[in-house]
């Protein structure tokens, strides 16, 4: 598997951090904009095979197919750079600002945001038969989940908004370590192994991901899902983002660089 040191392979995530604050905004605005594609389809596939089996595992289980497939493209998500950004600033590098921290976040959320878009809107036209039929099965299930993870946190006030937050947190700390995994092997099937399996475990537990959230609710409003635009954004996107943020950051990015970038003063034996 060419498997590497984690002193090695946190370092990558700083240099891959640094250099994506130093890309072009056409460049960073393409990748995040396929990847945003490509998620969406995956999603698309998962939701599919659930429906069709009646298993959400089995979903659950293939759904990591696109989350591999962006990243050996080399393709950027915002839960990936919420990661690797930052460290490059902790790190010092020279040029590296706060400033270019934040404006490839931008960057690469609106670049999510329209690929998934793109797909919303191209699979509506799939679901129904360019919009002159009620939505498929796969449609339905589609505006189902988008009623059900708005409203759904809706009803309980405070307490659903922190419930939200909280799964958008355990969802990056996930993703972002499925991002690391690709730093962990040299060879593609390494990689693929190491991404696979945190991505299906946050699939799996049906965590917010913000990026999958930008194809499944507008893609579900399409379907004419019993909810609004700003039930999206307030009781699902934002909170998502932020729950993304920290939970990346706080437990794998930080921590895997304090313990292996940072690390303690050596133990001296006299």
């Amino acid at each position: 598997m060419a498997y590497l040191a984690p002193s090695e392979f946190v370092t990558k995530m700083v240099d891959a951090g640094e250099s994506k604050i130093f890309m072009a905004t056409r460049d960073a605005l393409i990748r995040a904009y396929m990847a945003g594609a490509i998620l969406a389809l995956a999603a698309v596939f998962a939701v599919t095979v659930s429906v069709q089996t009646g298993y959400p595992i089995i979903g659950a289980i293939l759904f990591p197919v696109g989350f591999c497939m962006l990243y050996l493209l080399g393709f950027d998500l915002l839960t990936g750079v919420f990661v690797l950004t930052p460290l490059a600033l902790i790190d010092k590098r020279p040029g590296v600002t706060l400033g270019g921290v934040l404006k490839n976040w931008g960057i690469v959320f609106i670049g999510n945001f329209l690929g998934a878009i793109t797909v919303a809107v191209l699979m509506a036209i799939v679901f129904t038969n360019g919009f002159s039929t009620e939505p498929s099965k796969v449609g339905h299930a589609i505006g189902v989940i988008g009623e059900s993870r708005t409203l759904g946190y809706a009803k309980f006030g405070a307490a659903g908004m922190l419930t939200l937050f909280v799964r958008g947190m355990l969802c990056n700390w996930m993703v972002s370590t499925g991002v690391v995994g690709a730093m962990i092997s040299t060879t593609v099937g390494g990689k693929v192994i190491a991404m696979w399996m945190p991505i299906m475990l946050f699939f799996g537990m049906a965590f917010e991901h913000s990026v999958v959230n930008m194809f499944l609710f507008p893609s579900g409003l399409l379907m004419g899902g019993n909810f609004s635009l700003l039930d999206y954004l307030i009781w699902n996107e934002i909170p998502t983002v932020l729950g993304n943020l920290v939970g990346g950051l706080a437990f794998t990015g930080l921590t895997l660089y304090a313990t292996h970038i940072k690390t303690a003063p050596k133990r001296i034996v006299r």
